[in-house]
């Protein structure tokens, strides 16, 4: 861990301000264009919250997460009532090879899943207290972060710190992927996707903290194992490039949500913010989203197997 000023904030690190290159030309439309942006420095945890963290707070304050309670019908027009229940979104592999077009084949509503039964009923957390809490929506992560005297960062401070100083580089650890490697550098699908998951070092869904190698900054699992969320709302594509080093933006945020909708899904009405770092789900044909420039945009309301969250301090 590093410090400021000599102190120390206990599972967290120290980012030091300064101008990165955010964004990717390479890859995904939303990552483009390329564009400078400045920071200042930060703490970080070095690893997503965990589900005994998350079950702490939970004790502590009787929080009850988006996918434990009864959905309000009036923020689902035209649902049938009935429909509503308490649940989540879970992963469910496909017997075999599927167009991979539609994400509803390997996905389904399963209620009664939430942090505690990630899997939905049935399921536990046995062996997972230093796994990534998952399960949580926008709201829980950002509760979380009140209670703890943090915040969620926003997806400039995520990223720059994801590159681990590498400004540049595809990946938190440089530009080769590490699929088929002997030594997997993240937490990501290996294998034929949706069916076929050989497991990252013997793990098949999200693996304990800190069990692949830090970057640059010590800081791990910023790719793969499971998606974060941020504090931004999603816009489809970044701000064009600064027209001189004057204009440079500097700690930018996205506080409206004008542009956030996706309005090809059925809550279009919804609106998105930014998860980063992919996830264990992420696989090259399918979704290579395990590098720092890579985004999604993901509804206030969901919940998922394969988003987590970790938290900021920013400096006084």
């Amino acid at each position: 861990m590093e410090t400021q000023q000599g102190g120390e904030r206990r599972g967290m690190a120290w980012i030091e301000g300064g101008s990165f290159r955010m964004g990717c030309e390479a890859f995904y439309a939303e990552e483009r264009p390329v564009h400078e942006v400045a920071v200042d420095g930060f703490w970080i945890d070095s690893k997503p919250v965990t589900v005994r963290e998350f079950r702490h707070f939970v004790r502590e304050t009787e929080y009850v997460t988006v996918a434990e309670r009864k959905p309000d019908p009036k923020d689902y027009p035209g649902v049938d009532p009935g429909l509503l229940v308490p649940g989540s979104l879970v992963f469910q592999p496909t017997s075999g090879p599927v167009p991979l077009t539609d994400y509803r084949a390997w996905w389904a509503f399963v209620p009664g899943a939430c942090w505690r039964r990630p899997e939905g009923p049935g399921s536990d957390l046995r062996g997972r207290d230093n796994h990534p809490v998952v399960q949580v929506a926008n709201e829980d992560a950002a509760a979380y972060a009140e209670w703890a005297g943090k915040e969620l960062p926003s997806e400039a401070e995520w990223e720059f710190a994801a590159r681990g100083g590498l400004d540049g580089a595809v990946f938190t650890w440089g530009d080769e992927d590490h699929n088929g490697g002997a030594q997997p550098r993240a937490n990501t699908w290996q294998g034929r996707f949706p069916w076929e998951n050989l497991g990252a070092a013997g793990y098949r869904g999200t693996s304990k903290v800190g069990a692949f190698p830090p970057n640059g900054y010590g800081l791990y699992d910023m790719a793969g194992n499971v998606w974060e969320w941020t504090s931004d709302f999603f816009t489809p594509r970044h701000p064009e490039e600064a027209p001189s080093p004057c204009c440079v933006p500097s700690n930018p945020r996205v506080t409206s949500d004008a542009e956030s909708f996706d309005l090809r899904a059925p809550d279009s009405h919804i609106p998105r913010k930014v998860i980063k770092g992919g996830s264990h789900l992420c696989a090259p044909e399918y979704c290579l989203r395990y590098r720092p420039a890579a985004r999604q945009g993901e509804a206030l309301d969901s919940s998922t197997g394969h988003i987590g969250f970790r938290c900021v301090v920013r400096a006084d």
